[in-house]
């Protein structure tokens, strides 16, 4: 009964943040700079197919997965769709065609944040870290791109957002990559201070039943 309750307060949450994100006031407060639109409204919208595929049963998730393919082409699928929507010209699409924007508003969830979740706990240790590094390096090269271009690569923003945006994807990809990289080793040690306690334990076990006998 918790579970259930939790997973549908989640799921009216998540509901709730999504007709939010899509308000006209709402839509133009984050679409107005390059860095609210790239690095706040878009990754919120594909966290949240996310989180609502997550919340689904986990045979629903199983099914959807098998009728997807299996994991490569869902991984496949959410590295494509994401990669378009990072591009100037998906930007200046979205912003001049109400049809584009309705289709970023879909796609995100649809196409990345759910086929992603999917993926996730059937990716082992090297497929996710295949996917972070795919995403810290692409996110840094974007943003080495928008701050060294000389001219404004996305029309609907001037050459100073662009600059600003650049520097902060580069800043967050830095300081995601460490931050992740400093999890792997955490959980390392962790892992293997376990490892070393159920050793120490067996071999405590094994002394007893020697002096026993």
């Amino acid at each position: 009964m918790r579970t259930g309750g939790r997973r549908r307060h989640l799921a009216c949450a998540a509901g709730a943040l999504y007709l939010l994100l899509a308000t006209p006031p709402a839509r133009a407060w984050l679409e107005a700079t390059m860095s609210g639109h790239m690095l706040v409204q878009i990754p919120v919208l594909a966290a949240l197919g996310f989180v609502a595929c997550r919340l689904l049963p986990e045979r629903t998730q199983d099914t959807l997965l098998e009728w997807a393919g299996g994991v490569v082409p869902c991984v496949l699928l959410a590295t494509f769709a994401s990669s378009y929507w990072m591009l100037p010209r998906a930007l200046d699409d979205a912003l001049a065609s109400a049809a584009v924007e309705a289709a970023k508003f879909v796609s995100l969830p649809v196409l990345v944040g759910l086929p992603l979740a999917l993926a996730w706990h059937r990716l082992g240790t090297i497929g996710r870290g295949f996917v972070w590094t795919n995403f810290f390096s692409m996110l840094a090269v974007l943003g080495w791109l928008y701050i060294a271009a000389p001219v404004r690569v996305c029309n609907s923003y001037l050459v100073d957002q662009q600059e600003s945006a650049g520097w902060l994807m580069v800043q967050l990809a830095v300081l995601m990559f460490l931050g992740w990289l400093g999890s792997l080793f955490v959980g390392g040690k962790g892992g293997a201070a376990a490892s070393a306690q159920m050793s120490q334990q067996g071999g405590s076990a094994a002394d007893t039943d020697a002096a026993r006998e």
